[in-house]
């Protein structure tokens, strides 16, 4: 949301992100009724999770007509494919099975497809958007690998941190090559980099809790974001 609110501010961007807000926590009580639907049981809880979930998908509605009334150009392919791998991660948490890497990768990249979205709606090229895109699916698998390692490390899990690293690597490169062709600005790959370096730093130490892991990526991710929106506004 940021991201694109940076690169191409207005009414539709504003839209798409209350339509994004909305349908992130839509996903939790959707969750639990489609759990509950699965096991053929029924809770107290399950209807009133049924109810939130379709509140929370009414706003975001209200959110996406808001964008679609103001919009400069068509904004829907992003969105169609993010909602694929949406509701990939909405099957492996109605199996209880979302903190597998596949729906954890899924939802991220999915969430990523509304920067897209809200820069071609702002009037921005295709390529631009696609290129927002890949920047925030590659820091969130790089993002997300590292999370696991470090997470499992502090439970007391034997954890290798090759795994980050190849995910971390493949993900610069993918940056870099990005970048060269034009795709993506080159301080994506810089921020990219130095999330690669703190990586090194950290796998070199004792763990860290969980929440200084949260808030380490917290900060690397808007490190990315500002890198990204800089970058597209002076073209570096």
């Amino acid at each position: 949301m940021l991201l694109g609110l940076l690169v191409a501010p207005g009414w539709a961007a504003l839209g798409l992100g209350i339509a994004a807000v909305a349908a992130f926590l839509a996903r939790h009580p959707l969750r639990l009724w489609l759990t509950d639907r699965r096991r053929g049981a029924r809770y107290p809880r399950t209807g009133l999770a049924a109810r939130i979930g379709l509140g929370f998908a009414a706003v975001s509605a209200a959110g996406l007509a808001l964008a679609v009334g103001s919009a400069s150009a068509p904004f829907w392919w992003p969105l169609a494919l993010g909602a694929l791998l949406a509701l990939l991660q909405l099957r492996y948490d109605a199996r209880l099975r979302g903190r597998h890497i596949v729906p954890e990768v899924s939802g991220a990249v999915a969430m990523a497809s509304v920067a897209a979205a809200i820069a071609l709606a702002g009037g921005r090229p295709v390529s631009v958007a696609a290129g927002l895109w890949l920047v925030l699916a590659m820091r969130a698998v790089a993002a997300l690998f590292y999370a696991r390692t470090q997470v499992m490390r502090a439970r007391g899990v034997a954890a290798s941190p090759a795994g980050a690293y190849v995910a971390e690597g493949a993900a610069l490169v993918v940056l870099v090559a990005s970048a060269a062709w034009g795709l993506s600005p080159w301080l994506s790959a810089l921020g990219l980099g130095l999330l690669g370096l703190y990586s090194t730093y950290t796998f070199a130490r004792p763990p860290l809790p969980a929440r200084l892991v949260g808030w380490g990526q917290m900060v690397f991710g808007l490190l990315m974001v500002l890198l990204t929106a800089v970058g597209v506004r002076v073209g570096l």
